[in-house]
């Protein structure tokens, strides 16, 4: 994990809302029967179906609060809309995400999936 994606996590993490949200069984189940990489990819998909253009359809209301692990994980890491990754992560809103951009969003929430698996692992 780099470190910016360390250190925005460790923000979020002092975020009572950002918080709350935990990997439940049956997401880490699912991780487990489709693998990180799938994983990995979904989260990419998602992010572009949803977030990546200038104006998202729906925004503010596109990622459900469960259903799949990367929807958690959005809602954890302020990647859940474009006001959410304006505030936290400084992507202004109104044009589309860079590659760069997606980039980071997928490594955040692969960052932050991978410590609630770790979690279990101890």
């Amino acid at each position: 994990m780099d470190e910016y994606v360390l250190h925005k996590l460790s923000t979020l993490k002092k975020s009572k809302f950002r918080s709350k949200f935990r990997l439940m069984s049956k997401d880490r189940m699912y991780i487990a029967k489709k693998d990180l990489g799938t994983i990995r990819q979904h989260a990419f998909e998602f992010v572009h179906a949803r977030i990546a253009t200038d104006l998202p359809k729906n925004d503010g209301k596109q990622t459900p609060m469960r259903g799949h692990p990367v929807f958690i994980a959005q809602h954890a890491t302020a990647t859940c809309c474009r006001g959410c990754i304006q505030k936290w992560h400084g992507f202004e809103k109104g044009r589309a995400l860079s590659g760069e951009e997606v980039d980071i969003i997928v490594a955040l929430i692969i960052g932050w999936i991978e410590l609630q698996l770790d979690k279990t692992d101890r």
